[in-house]
């Protein structure tokens, strides 16, 4: 599938684990807009989440409610076991600067992992060309992070292929990168980027954090032979979904 246009693979996934299979969309970057938009033409039934870390940016739920009107979908938030007020108590108050990994553990990570339990396969926007950790990702993946498929349709594409997606299909995307924010997460650990920046670089910025931990390069390219079997999901050697990477 590494060769096949971002539409084939798809259609193949959608296939492939029909009923079983969810869109992760954050809101905040424009990849996730464009698979939205391609899915939804295809499966317009396909369960489409996000995850509400309860620090997201007024903008992000505007545009939920923006494709909830355009689309006729309604997203599903996927949302921590505590609140942010209870985290405070529990962990101590602003614990993203202090430990964001375990912030994005209990507002992210867990959260996902669990949502994930009831499915085969999950799609994500995420691409090479984002970040020097995302340079392996695949189009196809067993994901051993949380026990499922794992679909990139657009790991091959460039920036200007994902904008250039958006102005033809008049795709809606979050206010905010009109305002200097090409990546967006949560508000305390999200700021506008400045001139010759990298794109990811107002994500966690000052710390070495450069990923929340939804996606895990080694686990990218783990061997169907090697995965363990987690939530009940079935390994791709069972199934005859993945075939051994090269």
């Amino acid at each position: 599938m590494e060769s096949s246009p971002a539409e084939d693979i798809l259609d193949w996934a959608l296939h492939q684990f029909r009923g079983s299979i969810a869109l992760a969309c954050s809101f905040g970057g424009p990849s996730g807009m464009v698979l939205l938009d391609m899915v939804l033409q295809r499966a317009p039934n396909t369960p489409v989440f996000y995850l509400d870390t309860g620090f997201l940016f007024p903008q992000t739920y505007a545009l939920v409610q923006r494709v909830a009107e355009r689309y006729g979908v309604l997203p599903q938030a996927v949302r921590p076991a505590i609140s942010p007020e209870l985290q405070a108590q529990t962990e101590g108050d602003r614990l993203w600067e202090r430990d964001p990994d375990r912030c994005c553990e209990i507002r992210k990570v867990v959260p996902q992992r669990e949502f994930l339990g009831d499915f085969a396969a999950w799609i994500t926007g995420i691409r090479r060309d984002q970040a020097s950790t995302r340079r392996r990702t695949q189009a196809v993946a067993w994901d051993s992070n949380f026990g499922l498929a794992k679909i990139a349709p657009l790991s091959s594409w460039s920036e200007r292929q994902v904008w250039n997606y958006i102005v033809d299909h008049d795709v809606p995307t979050n206010s905010l990168h009109g305002l200097g924010y090409p990546s967006i997460g949560c508000t305390f650990c999200t700021r506008p980027v400045g001139d010759g920046e990298d794109a990811r670089a107002g994500r966690w910025s000052g710390s070495l954090k450069t990923e929340c931990g939804l996606h895990r390069p080694s686990d990218d390219m783990l061997s169907p032979q090697t995965v363990p079997q987690q939530n009940g999901a079935r390994s791709p050697h069972d199934t005859g979904i993945l075939k051994q990477p090269r």
